[in-house]
């Protein structure tokens, strides 16, 4: 439909007022069992049809794995971790392709339907609205603290079971709303995908630090110097657009572009729907900000 946007996924118009979207992600280990890595890497590949109002349908898998390297169950437990998880998205995994890599790799491309009259991008937020995300940040961090060797067992038990929850429930109650503009959170960090709303919607946004919610320790282990390097890579493109409050830490700038996997959606809505969503989500999901006219810069953290 065009190659106007940054949005989640490719959009094909058929005939019968519908959108076949389709989407592909992969990635290395961020976890060290293999079914959770296969989980995650399935539910972030899915995430993008969600974040676009879509349904998926089926998906293919996307593999690469140093064979003559590590056994074979290694392979078969991240598979089925793909598989459960796609099954939980109510879709069938119909094949895909495999490749003898030095490291393991795993993903998906997703393929979903939506009508047209009904799909989210990231370019329609309107000033007035606000921003609600539906899950807290910093996996980033625990990441990389599992590869230093460094994270507490409970603090990796809360990624991973914020990295494998599919964006399935949140979806389907943001469908009965009125949604302006929705994304999710993954590799640019919170304020990454923000910025590519702001440019696409024409707007401004600001966002309150304060009201970020955070998973267990993520800011003990950022502030002990543990950040993704692609989180300093976010925070240093953005800054050409944003204005930090000066009171703000190094700290807290690079967790709100802590660079996400599987992260929430983003999205823009009035106030009162967001209300709605906060009121029936079981107590997930939290306001990050608002919207606002387009100004001199286009993201505004205080």
């Amino acid at each position: 439909m065009g190659y106007e946007g940054a949005d989640d996924a490719a959009a094909v118009r058929l005939d019968d007022g519908k959108l076949i979207i389709q989407t592909v992600d992969f990635f290395t280990p961020v976890v060290d069992d293999p079914y959770e890595f296969g989980q995650i890497a399935a539910a972030n590949a899915l995430s993008d049809i969600y974040a676009m109002g879509g349904k998926p349908l089926f998906a293919l898998n996307i593999v690469g794995f140093p064979i003559k390297e590590l056994p074979k169950s290694i392979l078969t437990e991240i598979l089925q971790g793909g598989a459960d998880k796609a099954a939980e998205a109510g879709i069938p995994i119909v094949g895909g392709h495999s490749i003898d890599d030095k490291e393991p790799k795993y993903g998906l491309v997703v393929t979903g339907e939506v009508d047209e009259d009904k799909m989210w991008t990231n370019a329609g937020a309107q000033p007035e609205d606000v921003l609600l995300l539906t899950k807290p940040l910093g996996t980033g961090v625990i990441a990389t603290a599992i590869k230093k060797g460094v994270a507490a067992e409970e603090t990796i038990f809360a990624a991973i079971q914020t990295m494998s929850e599919l964006n399935k429930n949140a979806a389907e109650l943001l469908s009965e709303l009125d949604i302006h503009s929705a994304t999710d959170v993954t590799g640019y960090g919170l304020l990454g995908h923000l910025l590519e709303m702001c440019q696409g919607s024409n707007i401004s946004a600001e966002v309150d630090l304060k009201n970020l919610e955070l998973l267990p320790d993520v800011r003990d282990l950022a502030e002990s110097g543990i950040m993704a390097g692609g989180s300093r890579r976010n925070l240093e493109y953005v800054s050409d657009y944003a204005e930090f409050d000066p009171q703000l830490t190094e700290v807290d700038r690079l967790l709100a572009a802590d660079a996400q996997t599987s992260g929430g959606l983003l999205v823009s809505l009035p106030r009162k729907d967001a209300m709605s969503f906060l009121e029936n989500f079981g107590g997930q999901g939290f306001l990050v900000g608002k919207i606002t006219e387009k100004n001199t810069n286009l993201i505004y953290i205080i």
